[in-house]
This record gives C-alpha cells, structure tokens and sequence, in this order.
C-alpha cells in the first residue's frame, strides 16, 4: 500500500473525521437484508472503517461478536466494544487470517486510495466460505450522473468531500476487484434509498425499487471467499 500521501498522523485523522463516522440507515439496513437474504449470521464480524460503530446494532442479534476497525477510535464508538486502530491505507489489521465469518466495509473502500489492496485485505481477514461486504456510493444514479455532467465531478465526489473521498467506483469496477481478489457468488445490490435532483427529497420506496441502480445514492457488493478444493495425496 502507499505511505507518501498521508503519512502525516494529523492529516490522516482529519479525513477519517470529516466523515463522522457514520452513514445513513438505509445504508445498514441494505447490509442487514444482503446478509439475511443469504442465511448469513453466527460467529465473528469485523467492521473495517466502523467509525461510530453504528453497524453494531444492526449485528446485535446476528453475530456472537463484533470487532470494530478504523484508523480512530471515535467518542461515539462503544466503550464495551472492541476495536482496533490502523491506517488502511499503510497497514494491515492486526487480526489473524481468516479470522471472521463476516468482513464488511460500509462506506470505506471510497476513502481510501488502493482499492485493491484493501479487498485483499478484507479477504485475508475472512474464514474460507464466509462473507465480504462492502458498500459505496452509487456512481450510477441520476443524481450523480447529472452532477457529473454539470459538475465534472460525481455526487459524492464534489470538493467539499475531499480529501475524505478519494475513489469513485463503478459496479463493474466492484465486481472486477471481488473476481480478482477471490470471492465468489458475488452480487450488487442498490438501498432503493435515493436522492431526486435538485431536491432534498427522496425519491418514495416504492418508486426506487423499479429502478434500484438509477435511484439509489449507495450500492452494496457482497461476495463469498472461495473454499480451496481440497488436496489430493
């Protein structure tokens, strides 16, 4: 991974908190319903860029134990819970491999500068037949595709996001890394959660999910890690 471009602490801290550390709700719920939607629950679930931790209540009911990751320990994170610092951009989470049953990343992969290197990381991190999610803006919906004409920039990539925001990626750019980096029976999913152009209104549930991907703001990749065939004497 690379360290010249924010190897200075301070700086570092000051992109993981222009974030918040928070996302919307529909966003988690998107991550509840992938999981449920495939059986998935049990076990440990790591939380790569956790920021406040919000995805934690989410899991209460699902996952015996929740591990928190993120480059600070924000004031609103849960004392009781577990946490591990790092900077993923220059290092590796100080967890064994395959030590979870479920990675997720909500709103991570878009802060940070190699995204390739960190799927690799997320699936270091998972037990072979378990599940990685990540989550990101939706580069495809008309709200971002017009700021793009107007703007030349995405939606979420305006310059009031940067430097907190620094990788926009398409679906096929997610599907790409998640064949690259080995998961399988991988999936995109939208949160039907979407803002209309030019408003601060969103568009009705109903209305979204005919057309998820053009009136959605985030987008959801889960894939499974691939269990090595076994080998023969």
């Amino acid at each position: 991974m690379s360290t010249a471009a924010y190897a200075d602490p301070s700086e570092v801290e000051a992109r993981a908190r222009q974030s918040h550390g928070t996302s919307d709700t529909a966003i988690y719920e998107m991550v509840v319903k992938a999981l449920d939607a495939r059986g998935v629950a049990g076990g440990t679930l790591v939380d790569v860029g956790c920021g406040a931790g919000q995805l934690q209540p989410f899991m209460e009911p699902r996952f015996a134990r929740y591990i928190g990751v993120d480059v600070v320990r924000y004031e609103d994170f849960p004392a009781e819970s577990e946490f591990t610092q790092v900077d993923l951009d220059t290092g590796r989470v100080a967890l064994p491999d395959a030590s979870a049953d479920v990675v997720a990343a909500v709103e991570t992969i878009e802060h940070l500068e190699n995204p390739r290197a960190f799927m690799r990381e997320l699936v270091r991190l998972v037990r072979p037949g378990g599940w990685v999610v990540v989550t990101t803006p939706n580069q495809l919906s008309l709200l971002s595709l017009f700021t793009l004409t107007v703007k030349k920039r995405f939606s979420a990539f305006q310059d009031v996001h940067y430097p907190a925001h620094l990788t926009a990626l398409l679906e096929v750019d997610l599907k790409r890394i998640a064949r690259e980096c080995g998961l399988v029976d991988f999936a995109v999913v939208y949160s039907c959660a979407g803002r209309i152009v030019l408003t601060s209104w969103h568009y009705p549930k109903f209305i979204a999910r005919m057309l998820p991907r053009a009136l959605s703001d985030n987008v959801l990749l889960i894939g499974r890690k691939n269990v090595a065939p076994a080998s023969r004497p």
